[in-house]
C-alpha cells in the first residue's frame, strides 16, 4: 500500500475487537504506538491484563487485519502493563498490592477453595504476579491446596509475617499459624482482626492481584472486607443447584450494597461426564449460573465440569492448573482467568497519589 500513514493503520486496527475487554483495540486504548520504517508496519499493543496465551491470536487478528487492506510487511510486538484500579473509598491501600480481588461464594461445599487457587495460579500462568490470602479463618484449605501445609511463616526483626510460597505464589493464611487439626473457637471481633493482621502484617512484595478466599456467607469477614480491606472487584462462586443459587445471590447483592463491583460469575460442578462411559449428566441442574448472571446483569465468566481429577489434584497439593497446566479444565481456569482481569480494566485506575494541596 502506497501512502501509509499512522491514521491509515489506526483506523485499520480500529476493526480489530479484543475479545476479552469486548471492544476495538483502539478504543480500549490497547495501540500503544505504530512506526512506518521503509513500508514496514510496527504495532506495539500494551495489554492492561494478563493474557499470554492471547497474544498469539491478537498478534494474527492484527496482521490479518492489515494485510486484507494490502499491507504485508507486518511486525507486532505485544507486552503486559497490569494497572492499579479504584476501590472502595476510605480504605487504606496496600504500598506493594495493586489489586485484590475477593471471590465469594453464599453457601459452602461449592467449590469456592478450588476455583480461588486455581483462578490465581491461572492468572500467574498468563504472565501476573499473584498472591493468595486465606480469609476463611474457620477453616482454612489453602495450605493444604498449594502443597504447603507443613511450612510456617518466618518473622522479620520489624515483625511483619513473611509470606509463604507454593507454586510461585505468595500466600498467607491462619493455617500456617496453628495446627492444621485444631479448631478455631473464635468470636467474631477476633476473626476479623486475625484477617486484618495477615493482610498488613505480611511483607506482600510486587503483587499484581491478591486473591482473597472468602468464607462462606455474608458475615463479620465480609463486613471488614467491604469496610476496610481496598477490593477491586469480587468473584461468586455457585453451583447450578437452586438452592446454591439462592446463597449466591445473597453474596451477590451484598458486596452491591458496599459497593464493591462484581466481575463476574463462575458455576461450578456444571456437568459430569462419567470416566467409563463418557455419559454427560447434569447432576447439580444446568444453566443456573447464567441465568443468574443474565437476571443480575453480570458477566457470566465460564462453567466447570464435576470431575475427580480437580478435587484429587487439591487434595495432593498440585492444582489442576499447575499439574496439568495444558489440559482441558486448565484451559477453562485460564479462560476466567482472562476474562476476570479483563472485565477489571473498564474501571476507573486508581491515583496514583493524592494531588497536592496548597493554602494560601
Amino acid at each position: 500500500m502506497t501512502d501509509l500513514t499512522k491514521d491509515k493503520i489506526e483506523k485499520i486496527l480500529a476493526g480489530v475487537t479484543d475479545i476479552y475487554t469486548e471492544q476495538d483495540i483502539v478504543s480500549a486504548n490497547e495501540v500503544d504506538s505504530i512506526e512506518i520504517n521503509d513500508g514496514k508496519v510496527i504495532v506495539n499493543i500494551s495489554l492492561s491484563y494478563p493474557a499470554q496465551s492471547y497474544h498469539k491470536p491478537l498478534s494474527e487478528a492484527i496482521t490479518s487485519a492489515l494485510s486484507d487492506a494490502g499491507i504485508d510487511d507486518v511486525s507486532v510486538n505485544i507486552d503486559t502493563k497490569i494497572a492499579k484500579y479504584s476501590t472502595q473509598k476510605g480504605v487504606d491501600v496496600l504500598p506493594e498490592v495493586k489489586n485484590i480481588i475477593a471471590v465469594a461464594s453464599g453457601k459452602g461445599g461449592v467449590g469456592k477453595s478450588t476455583t480461588t487457587v486455581n483462578l490465581a495460579l491461572a492468572l500467574q500462568a498468563e504472565g501476573a504476579k499473584v498472591a493468595i490470602l486465606d480469609a476463611d479463618i474457620y477453616g482454612p484449605s489453602q495450605p493444604r491446596m498449594l502443597g504447603v501445609s507443613k511450612l510456617k511463616p518466618e518473622t522479620t526483626g520489624e515483625g511483619k509475617l513473611l509470606p509463604i510460597l507454593g507454586h510461585g505464589m505468595q500466600s498467607m493464611s491462619i493455617g500456617y499459624l496453628v495446627d492444621e487439626e485444631n479448631p478455631m473457637i473464635w468470636r467474631g471481633p477476633m476473626v476479623t482482626q486475625a484477617l486484618e493482621q495477615m493482610l498488613r502484617d505480611t511483607l506482600w512484595r510486587g503483587i499484581d492481584y491478591m486473591i482473597i478466599d472468602l468464607p462462606p456467607g455474608t458475615g463479620d469477614t465480609q463486613l471488614t472486607l467491604s469496610q476496610k480491606i481496598p477490593v477491586s472487584g469480587a468473584v461468586i462462586v455457585t453451583t447450578p443447584q437452586d438452592i446454591a443459587l439462592l446463597d449466591a445471590k445473597k453474596g451477590l447483592k451484598m458486596f452491591e450494597k458496599v459497593n464493591i463491583p462484581i466481575l463476574g460469575i463462575v458455576e461450578n460442578m456444571s456437568l459430569h461426564i462419567c470416566s467409563k462411559c463418557q455419559h454427560e449428566e447434569a447432576i447439580f441442574g444446568t444453566g443456573g449460573g447464567q441465568s443468574m448472571a443474565k437476571e443480575a446483569k453480570v458477566n457470566f465468566l465460564g462453567a466447570l465440569p464435576l470431575e475427580m481429577d480437580i478435587r484429587s489434584d487439591v487434595d495432593e497439593g498440585t492444582p489442576t492448573v499447575a499439574k496439568d497446566p495444558d489440559g482441558k479444565v486448565a484451559q477453562i481456569y485460564k479462560e476466567i482467568a482472562k476474562k476476570v482481569a479483563a472485565k477489571l480494566t473498564a474501571q476507573d485506575k486508581a491515583l496514583s497519589a493524592f494531588p497536592s494541596i496548597t493554602i494560601e
